[in-house]
């Protein structure tokens, strides 16, 4: 869940072979108390970005400026997702979730205050605007870790497939509601009722009584846990293919959502409303695609799914180039909505089954950076675009970029993680107790002796290649193998650590397919007591 209005430890070991009813997530309380209160929260969010982007408008109404405000909603999470990942997986999530909409509140009746009094500018909107999109950006990592926290694993899927048809529920409702308010009552209405919605989500937040668990224990500094997080994902082959794919529907695909409000001003009969119901049918759009998407989900796979729901929004953006009627705009809007709940399911689907639950927050954070970058960096491009050549030829080169895109990356697959098993193993032995404890930060060094025959030469490094990013993904920063030149046959396995204490997590972070991917290594091993290990300090 996301009041931010985009995207998006566990109650149960993860299931491979049952399927969940769409619905069956609303059988958990937490999880039907949260989604209501998100859902009332998100219409406020989606009546706040009407409100925004049409307030530019009437203030200054030339594309640079009017794209500049997704820019400065975006580019935070951009800026600071990573460090407020690395912050929810050492907090408690739901007191940081708390504090944030608290602040937020205080922002947004100050927002409406202003607008209400007319002493709003262009720079004050566009500051304000940043300032709401960090704390988002503070928000997002935490509300996305959250989600198996509310469901048994078996039903992950459906919890966030529902999660994302809410927040598009409320982009159906809040667009058109913010059209009315702003019509009948002023520019200040959707922001005060912003503001009241924030209050809805602490209230949820403060009834929910998550599980008790132990607290993270902290292995570093912050900046430590930062790469930490930026290793693992680098060095995790389903969370790269998630990334690069979101990159290059992003880029492109933020075209139509930052020209919206120019599309809808200079439309035959364009105004408040149209923009209203352009916004409203996308979220439509979105609603009937979260309804459709398990049987699709379920016949075509993660992958095809994104890349139909692209195909799809290629297609709307060139109707939205090629028409200014709204009988033509209207339901290219509907498409729009359509194709991007497929596209950003299935996205959010693959990063949460990539990631194990000691790194989530980061690792979602990192997707978070990515997709918010690159809105950002689309909303100035093709704002850009649109002031010099015109917002027809700004939507055409984005249709043609994001066809681009997709065939460039049609061979990286979604859905890798699927099939990973990420409960811990605890297959390690117990590391050896520190005569000082004091060393617990010095950084470490960790070696494994293997004996191999020469007939298992090739098979044997073709088994540790593949385990070898365990070690990079679960907080090593170096690895190497070398073979002895006196005894061929004997193999070292080095592996370096940032702490000792880092070493000690890894233990706990083995999982269970790591664990298997370990014990096809150790098949090969001659020792009669197994692979040696020691462990070093740096001096």
């Amino acid at each position: 869940m996301s009041s931010s209005g985009n995207a998006p430890a566990a109650a149960a070991p993860p299931t491979r072979a049952v399927s969940a009813g769409a619905f069956s997530p609303f059988g958990q309380r937490a999880f039907a108390l949260l989604w209501t209160a998100t859902l009332i929260s998100n219409i406020g969010t989606w009546m706040h970005d009407v409100g925004a982007g049409w307030l530019m408008t009437t203030l200054d109404p030339s594309p640079q400026i009017v794209s500049l405000v997704q820019a400065a909603t975006t580019l935070p999470v951009f800026l600071f997702a990573l460090f407020a990942g690395a912050l929810a997986d050492r907090l408690d999530k739901r007191r940081m979730l708390i504090g944030i909409n608290l602040g937020l509140t205080v922002i947004v009746t100050l927002l409406a205050a202003l607008v209400w009094l007319g002493w709003m500018t262009p720079f004050l909107l566009l500051m304000i605007t940043l300032i709401l999109g960090t704390g988002a950006a503070f928000m997002a990592p935490a509300w996305q870790a959250i989600v198996p926290m509310l469901v048994p694993a078996d039903r992950l899927k459906p919890a966030i497939a529902l999660n994302s048809m809410g927040i598009n529920i409320s982009r159906a409702i809040g667009p058109a509601l913010a059209g009315v308010l702003i019509a009948g009552v002023g520019l200040a209405a959707p922001f005060a009722l912003n503001a009241a919605s924030h209050l809805v989500i602490i209230t949820a937040l403060v009834l929910w009584q998550p599980p008790k668990t132990q607290p993270r224990r902290s292995t570093g500094s912050l900046l430590s846990d930062m790469a930490t997080g930026l290793r693992h994902v680098r060095h995790n082959a389903p969370m790269r293919a998630v990334l690069l794919r979101a990159a290059s529907f992003f880029l492109f695909a933020s075209a139509y959502w930052s020209l919206l409000p120019l599309i809808a001003r200079s439309a035959e009969g364009g105004g408040s409303a149209l923009y209203g119901a352009l916004m409203a049918l996308i979220g439509a759009g979105a609603v009937s695609g979260a309804l459709l998407l398990p049987r699709l989900q379920a016949r075509l796979g993660t992958d095809r799914t994104a890349k139909i729901g692209a195909m799809g929004t290629v297609l709307a953006l060139l109707v939205l180039a090629a028409s200014a009627t709204p009988a033509a705009l209207l339901p290219a809007a509907f498409l729009g909505g359509l194709a991007w709940i497929a596209v950003l399911t299935a996205f959010n689907v693959s990063a949460q089954t990539a990631l194990p639950n000691w790194v989530r927050a980061r690792g979602l954070a990192v997707f978070l950076m990515v997709f918010f970058g690159s809105m950002a960096l689309g909303a100035v491009l093709w704002g850009q675009v649109a002031a010099r050549f015109g917002i027809e030829i700004a939507l055409l080169g984005a249709a043609a970029g994001l066809a681009l895109g997709l065939a460039a990356t049609w061979r990286i697959v979604l859905g890798g993680g699927e099939a990973l098993d990420h409960t811990p193993a605890s297959a390690w032995p117990q590391a050896p107790a520190l005569a000082d404890p004091t060393q617990v930060d010095r950084a470490a060094m960790v070696t494994v002796t293997y004996r191999i025959s020469p007939e298992d030469r090739a098979a044997f490094l073709a088994a540790l290649q593949a385990f070898a990013p365990q070690r990079l993904r679960d907080g090593a920063n170096q690895w190497h193998l070398h073979e002895s030149v006196e005894e061929p046959g004997i193999w070292v396995e080095t592996f370096f650590l940032p702490s000792w204490a880092e070493h000690l997590a890894q233990h706990e972070r083995l999982s269970r397919s790591d664990a298997d991917l370990q014990a096809k290594v150790k098949a090969f091993d001659r020792s009669p007591t197994g692979p040696e290990v020691r462990h070093f300090f740096k001096f």
